[in-house]
């Protein structure tokens, strides 16, 4: 097996389609057929299924390629070990985090990492949870950051600090300059902007909401976090958000909710018995000392 053979094996079952699969590789269609003929020829196996209208794996394509890409993955990982450069003059570091912590973490956590490895060049993507430990699990990111509790057995978490969230306004606000807590009566009359059902916060605050039998109105629903802290800085909305996103912003300000609203742990995530190079570690030493 030649590391090409799988790559094209990939694509194939991808695209469903063998011209796709050719044009997506940069290579001729007769070149990729011949490609996949010889390996099942090597496996004295038949991989794809090829009567129909579109190509899909066989049962034995389907397994082989379970393992051939644990391979290659592994195989990816023992090169980037290989080239691996232990004074970070040069390197790589891919990264990724859930919405909420690219609203207040990562401009000053990535400026200081880029002040300090200016040789490294980070790749940094915004992701769900699941889709991070997925990417995590499959060996296209180093490292992610997220909340504790994990739920793929693939993946181990390192406790970071630990997220509050309350209600965040901004100065033309009726309760602006509050200093006491915001009770679940008041709360039930505020209007608000909250992000979307697809968020993790968002699920976070209706399950505080349905706990404590409210029902507060939404007026307006956003899946940017940057369009709901513009809102509410330059209207007279409120929000539930992070704390530090109010605290690291002018105009706004952030409020206590009584009874509070369960605090989350942050978490570094990353790949069990997954290759750290030295880029990984430096980030690994520069968060688990961040304030």
């Amino acid at each position: 097996m030649m590391l090409r053979h799988v790559r094209y094996l990939t694509a194939v079952a991808e695209h469903r389609n063998f011209t796709r699969a050719a044009e997506a590789l940069f290579v001729s269609q007769p070149t990729l057929s011949q490609q996949i003929k010889q390996l099942e020829n090597s496996l004295q196996v038949q991989l794809l299924d090829r009567s129909g209208r579109t190509v899909r794996l066989t049962d034995a394509g389907e397994a082989y390629l379970h393992y051939a890409k644990l391979a290659v993955r592994d195989l990816d990982a023992g090169e980037r070990a290989v080239h691996d450069v232990k004074d970070l003059s040069r390197g790589s570091l891919r990264l990724a985090m859930t919405p909420t912590f690219t609203a207040y973490l990562i401009g000053p956590l990535l400026e200081r990492f880029n002040t300090l490895h200016p040789g490294i060049t980070l790749s940094v993507q915004e992701m769900t949870q699941d889709r991070i430990e997925a990417a995590l699990a499959e060996d296209s990111l180093d490292l992610g950051i997220a909340f504790s509790g994990v739920r793929s057995v693939e993946i181990e978490s390192q406790a970071l600090f630990v997220e509050t969230l309350c209600l965040v306004l901004g100065t033309a606000h009726q309760y602006a300059g509050r200093t006491e807590a915001m009770t679940l009566k008041e709360l039930g009359q505020e209007d608000l902007v909250l992000l979307s059902r697809d968020f993790a916060t968002r699920g976070h605050i209706d399950r505080y909401c349905q706990e404590h039998d409210i029902a507060p109105h939404i007026a307006i629903e956003a899946n940017s976090i940057s369009a709901i802290v513009e809102t509410v800085r330059r209207g007279r909305l409120a929000t539930i958000l992070p704390e530090a996103i109010a605290r690291d912003r002018d105009g706004l300000e952030a409020i206590a909710i009584s009874p509070e609203i369960p605090s989350r742990t942050a978490a570094l995530l990353r790949r069990k018995g997954a290759y750290m190079n030295a880029a990984s570690l430096a980030f690994m030493d520069l968060i688990a000392h961040w304030k």
